[in-house]
């Protein structure tokens, strides 16, 4: 029998072949290797379309090639395939450590609840490091979580930790005031 792990990596091992298969047909009709007129160049438009014309629309907004469509959206397919499955398997794990804390006691499962907060806060404070080194606006639907998962540390910090230059450096102290925090609760813990 499968586990769960393997068949999501099929699943996406397929969805990835089929987002390839149809980049490479879109690319054939789109440089003319087919001609976009014949019975195999419509067909092809017609089974690739629905999933390029999204892609190849964004791309000409940011001033691209449309003709590129296609590999932009391989290579979106292959990032979005890492992070699922990345995602699943820290769910997975997450959700078998758990198991085990409960069965160990109330002592053990906080600890796996202050490690996986922790866990969850530094995610937080990279996206908001990384959202930033790209110029993403703090409001946009994707960074409001991250924002507000580690404004309530971030914030205080820097009314007191002065800028190095153009570098805030308030994200770095706020993981290691979270990195003592953690410690300081599980040392209280272990007592």
């Amino acid at each position: 029998m499968l586990d769960v792990r393997t068949a999501a990596g099929y699943a996406v091992f397929a969805v990835f072949a089929l987002v390839v298969l149809a980049a490479l047909g879109s690319w054939l009709v789109r440089t003319r290797r087919i001609s976009p007129f014949g019975a195999l160049g419509r067909g092809l438009r017609s089974a690739t379309d629905w999933i390029i014309m999204p892609v190849e629309r964004r791309l000409v907004r940011m001033g691209g090639n449309p003709v590129h469509a296609g590999g932009w959206l391989v290579v979106l397919a292959a990032v979005a395939g890492v992070i699922f499955l990345s995602i699943l398997g820290w769910g997975l794990t997450t959700y078998g450590t758990l198991q085990g804390a409960v069965r160990g006691g109330p002592r053990v499962v906080l600890a796996v609840v202050i490690e996986l907060a922790y866990n969850v806060l530094i995610l937080a404070l990279i996206v908001r490091v990384i959202g930033t080194w790209i110029g993403v606006f703090r409001y946009t639907w994707w960074m409001r979580p991250a924002y507000t998962l580690t404004d309530w540390v971030v914030e205080p910090l820097r009314r007191f930790v002065p800028p190095l230059g153009a570098m805030d450096v308030s994200p770095l102290v706020a993981w290691l005031v979270l990195w003592l925090l953690k410690k300081f609760l599980l040392m209280g813990l272990s007592l």
